[in-house]
C-alpha cells in the first residue's frame, strides 16, 4: 500500500469521520485559512490514483466522494508495513523494542497477556 503524506491523511480523517462528501463541503471542515478548493481537489485525484478514495458523480461536473478503504485497514496495512520494514517482520521485535524503549512496561505486558488468556 502506497504511503499516506500528513495532508492526505487529514482529507482521509475527514472522509472516515463525516462519509462522503463534496470538496467544497470537506474545505468547511479546516480551520482558517482554509486550503483553496483546487488545492484540495488535486489532492482528492491522488487519494483517488492510490485507491484511497473513490466518487459517485452528483451532476456532470459535480461529484461526491468517499473512502474506500477504512480507518481500520489503513492502520492495518500500515502497521504490518512498519514491522516488515523496519523490524524484519518480527512483531516480537516490535514489542520488545516498546519495552526496551519503556513505551509499555513489563506489568502492561503481563497484564495484557491476563487479558487474551481470559478471553
Amino acid at each position: 500500500m502506497k504511503a499516506l503524506t500528513q495532508k492526505e491523511e487529514e482529507i482521509m480523517n475527514h472522509l472516515w469521520a463525516n462519509g462522503e462528501m463534496l470538496i467544497r463541503e470537506l474545505q468547511t471542515l479546516y480551520d482558517d485559512p482554509k486550503p483553496h478548493v483546487n488545492t484540495l481537489a488535486t489532492l482528492v485525484k491522488i487519494l483517488e490514483e492510490k485507491g484511497f478514495v473513490a466518487h459517485r458523480a452528483i451532476t456532470t461536473r459535480c461529484f461526491k466522494y468517499y473512502a474506500q478503504i477504512s480507518r481500520e485497514q489503513y492502520r492495518d496495512r500500515s502497521l504490518a508495513g512498519v514491522v516488515d520494514k523496519l523490524f524484519d517482520k518480527s512483531y516480537l521485535g516490535v514489542v520488545s523494542a516498546l519495552v526496551n524503549e519503556e513505551k509499555i512496561s513489563v506489568d502492561d505486558l503481563k497484564e495484557l497477556i491476563r487479558q487474551i488468556e481470559g478471553e
